[in-house]
């Protein structure tokens, strides 16, 4: 397999080629789409069964919420092959969705709460067996190229799933955005089901292990680990600010005179961005290293905060399309580092917890960010916020070893 960064298609056609990478990513279109779809029509359904703001906004908390278990979840994915374990989830969650078709008034949306909750918590479970079975099956020199085309894979369906998934709301109802969802598990899980990556089962001793106090084994390798700790954290902190600027597009919208749903071309230029960024991530990583790809791109979000504060409308797109550019490269960079780095009994519990820790700060920035807008003036804000992000723009020092592959 070449590693050389001057010919990122090639490595990319590596990635997609695979026998089992490109299944894999297969999957994560089909069954993104789905999600995404959902998670927009959730809040949508709620406001009109109840007309309640408070109780839409609900929905993404109870999707958001089981982020917060991660190191607990993330041992299910050490118990068992991770493979078939992907195959059972997303069946499962095909499933869970069919209660969904019994909400139709403002006292079944318990129903939906729940749903989404159990919905969120097998999310972690998946997204950890996910990281773990990728780490055994692409070669390590691919990693980088194959967390970006994911990271792309799934900014794309965020700039298009939500479209259609209002779109078939508006239309019919939430029946069938269910139906829909439910069919894309279900067809992830076969594109799953042909995967073939050596995965020996775990031992008795190991699942023993993994059943006992081992659920905050993953929370300890990540502390003392001198590379993962600042690059996990950094992230983190990247996705906390990247919170608080979120909470302010609207007043961004508002100081360029235009209405509210300007704020829509701003996030598809940042989905763009981020689309774009996932790409280059893998050539960006070979040429410049985990640590230095979390610190450049964190720099340009930075400066792309400080940016949005002027009064133009060039500007505002660009600076939009900048901060997408800038977040996948943290994120990349600390979950490829953290499949190099960690060994395969520890990486379900690892890898949920580093996805706890790195996106778990953007709901916490949401908030803050919605209090802050309220009480601050919003350039003022974006200028301070860029200038003290550009603090967490430099994850630490140290030498990234690699894991044994088993």
């Amino acid at each position: 397999m070449t590693t050389h960064s001057k010919r990122p298609p090639r490595a990319v056609c590596r990635v997609l080629g695979d026998r089992d990478a490109g299944p894999y990513l297969a999957g994560i279109v089909v069954s993104g789409f789905g999600t995404s779809a959902m998670w927009l029509v959730a809040g949508v359904w709620v406001k009109d069964l109840t007309g309640s703001d408070g109780l839409a906004a609900l929905c993404a908390l109870a999707l958001w919420a089981p982020t917060l278990l991660g190191p607990v979840l993330g041992a299910l994915a050490d118990r068992a092959r991770r493979g078939p374990l992907l195959v059972r989830t997303n069946l499962a969650l095909a499933v869970l969705l069919l209660p969904l078709l019994a909400v139709d008034s403002p006292g079944t949306v318990w129903i939906l709460y729940a749903v989404l909750l159990v919905y969120g918590a097998a999310g972690v479970v998946h997204d950890a067996a996910e990281s773990a079975l990728v780490a055994a099956a692409v070669d390590d020199r691919l990693l980088g190229d194959f967390n970006g085309l994911r990271t792309s894979a799934n900014e794309g369906m965020k700039l298009v799933a939500p479209l259609a998934g209002a779109s078939l709301y508006a239309a019919y109802g939430g029946g069938p955005v269910v139906v829909l969802d439910a069919l894309t598990f279900v067809l992830a899980a076969g594109l799953y089901a042909r995967l073939r990556a050596p995965e020996p089962r775990p031992s008795a001793p190991e699942r023993a292990a993994a059943r006992r106090t081992r659920a905050a084994e993953g929370a300890r390798y990540l502390w003392r680990h001198p590379v993962l700790r600042p690059l996990v954290l950094a992230g983190g902190t990247t996705m906390l600010f990247a919170g608080v600027n979120g909470a302010t597009v609207y007043a961004v919208v508002e100081g360029l005179g235009h209405s509210p749903a300007h704020a829509g071309l701003l996030y598809t230029a940042q989905g763009a961005g981020s689309v774009a960024s996932g790409l280059a991530a893998g050539p960006l990583l070979r040429r410049l290293g985990e640590r230095r790809l979390a610190s450049y791109g964190t720099a340009l979000a930075a400066v792309a905060v400080v940016a949005r504060a002027l009064p133009y409308d060039a500007v505002a797109l660009v600076s939009s399309a900048a901060i997408g550019a800038g977040l996948p490269c943290a994120l990349v960079a600390a979950l490829t580092a953290v499949q190099r780095e960690t060994p395969d009994a520890l990486l379900g519990r690892t890898a949920a917890t580093a996805g706890t820790l790195l996106f778990a700060p953007n709901a916490v920035g949401l908030a803050l960010g919605a209090g802050l807008v309220e009480l601050v003036p919003y350039r003022p804000l974006l200028v301070a916020l860029g200038l003290v992000r550009l603090v967490t723009a430099f994850p630490g020092r140290g030498r990234l070893r690699g894991r044994p592959r088993p």
